[in-house]
């Protein structure tokens, strides 16, 4: 084969390592974000928070993100034009003292940084940041410190911590004591001896924990209760010879066998209704996860506003003082240094800037999209897809669905995941488009107010949508309603 060279034009993305920052931060929820920042400003020396108390003291107004420092800017404007030469990609130079914004409160900031909060940032002192960092309980801890308040045998032990060692999450024994018989090395352990160990841990808290199934369970509740409770008598006799027709919900077969009349039916299937069928999951064992809204939205004077969460923009700038120690032509070791880390603070405080911009940009295209749901509710959800707030803002959509994963809005009418806005539609017999969302309103008001003793079935629901115009099949019902965890007719009957 013959080499000779030739000239190609071509075009192609590079992502650099600026591009990449920006990617990473626009990705990240408020709590991440919190930590990386954290993280940032122990790595870089050039990185620091501006104080609220230092500007009152100079008595200046609250500069913008635009405002630079006139001293600063005459004394570092050679190394300023030196360090923007190194990279070709770096827009115009961002001030020293740039801020995501004019109000912030510090103690929040650091209570909402997480574990990785610097030692100097203490959060507000009501909050026990031990508490936090705690390992959670679980049942088996709730058990065994029940456990250790008893007087058990050797013996007793063992079997004890065994059948507490088979509970699951749920509070179910998932081990057949014959197995157990099998499994110890107790010396004549019969299988009375387990079930009589057995007896003693059903008794313990929460109720019902240690049963074998549901019907279980429930009995061991019931048995718990005060003997005078109103209605004990006849829910035990459901759960103890009926549990099959509790559990098709066969109102006929119940009504039959207990020969109550109607009005007592329905108290004691109200008290069953009322127990706790996974009495396990009333011991937390996981920690909470709180959502912190990265945008809030407010109607003042008839016009819904959005405005970035003011407790979430921490204020970042180039320490002064740092920046002062770089000399221009100075190839040393340590100015070198100190160059890149001005450098990477710039594009660092710059990307969270675009962040900043880009989410406070998409929220207000959805509220200005949406602003028919704030005002009506969900009913008035419109259709909406990623496409449609790219197109408008003029972004790619892989960027919008960065912007909308992992990011909430605090409305009027709760605290909503972007993502939340988005969904498909069904046609309408004008031709028009319906969201699934609003769909799924319509299905839970039509179950709200639909007869007791007479459910709409899935069909019957479809038939109702029909005549508002909304062309929905009675599988698409059925789909919506599942997914709302809306049990079917037969089993939402009621006396």
């Amino acid at each position: 084969m013959k080499q000779s060279i030739q000239l190609r034009l071509g075009q192609h993305l590079t992502m650099t390592p600026q591009l990449q920052q920006a990617i990473k931060l626009l990705q990240l929820s408020t709590l991440d974000l919190q930590r990386e920042i954290q993280d940032a400003l122990e790595s870089n020396l050039m990185l620091e928070t501006s104080e609220d108390d230092e500007r009152g003291r100079d008595g200046a107004m609250e500069p913008s993100r635009e405002a630079v420092e006139p001293h600063q800017e005459r004394a570092d404007a050679a190394v300023d034009a030196e360090v923007s030469a190194e990279s070709s990609t770096l827009p115009d130079e961002l001030p020293l003292d740039s801020e995501w914004s004019d109000t912030y409160d510090s103690d929040l900031s650091a209570q909402y940084a997480g574990p990785s909060s610097a030692p100097g940032q203490s959060s507000s002192g009501d909050v026990d940041l031990f508490a936090q960092q705690s390992r959670p309980q679980t049942l088996h801890d709730h058990l065994e410190w029940q456990l250790n308040l008893g007087h058990l045998g050797a013996r007793d032990r063992v079997i004890a911590e065994a059948l507490i060692d088979a509970i699951d999450a749920d509070g179910y024994l998932r081990l057949d004591p014959a197995e157990l018989l099998e499994t110890l090395e107790l010396d004549d352990l019969e299988l009375d001896e387990i079930e009589a160990v057995l007896h003693g841990i059903q008794a313990l808290d929460p109720a019902g924990v240690g049963a074998r199934d549901p019907r279980e369970c429930l009995m061991l509740q019931l048995r718990q209760l005060p003997p005078e409770t109103a209605h004990r008598a006849g829910a035990l006799k459901i759960c103890d010879t009926l549990f099959d027709a509790l559990a098709r919900n066969d109102l006929d077969e119940l009504r039959r066998h207990t020969k109550l009349s109607d009005l007592d039916l329905g108290h004691s299937l109200a008290l069953i209704r009322s127990l706790q069928p996974r009495p396990g999951s009333l011991i937390s064992d996981h920690q909470t996860d709180y959502v912190i809204p990265d945008v809030l939205v407010r109607k003042r004077a008839g016009v819904w506003q959005v405005e970035l969460n003011p407790e979430t923009q921490p204020k970042l700038r180039v320490n002064e003082d740092y920046a002062k120690l770089i000399r221009r032509a100075d190839d040393g070791a340590e100015n070198v240094c100190l160059k890149t880390h001005l450098q990477e603070a710039r594009w660092f405080i710059k990307s969270l800037l675009s962040r900043n911009d880009t989410v406070l940009r998409v929220a207000a295209k959805i509220v200005e999209l949406q602003r028919d749901f704030f005002d009506y509710g969900e009913e008035a959800m419109r259709p909406l897809i990623l496409r449609d707030v790219a197109d408008s803002l003029e972004l790619h959509e892989s960027t919008v669905s960065r912007v909308t994963t992992q990011k909430y809005m605090h409305t009027p009418r709760g605290t909503l995941e972007f993502k939340y806005f988005f969904s498909s539609y069904v046609g309408t017999a004008s031709g028009g488009e319906c969201s699934s969302t609003a769909i799924r309103a319509f299905i839970r008001k039509l179950v709200a107010a639909e007869t007791a003793n007479k459910p709409l079935s899935d069909s019957k629901i479809a038939g109702i949508l029909s005549e508002q115009g909304i062309n929905v099949a009675r599988r698409t019902v059925a789909k919506y309603r599942e997914a709302m965890g809306i049990p079917p007719s037969n089993e939402r009957k009621r006396l």
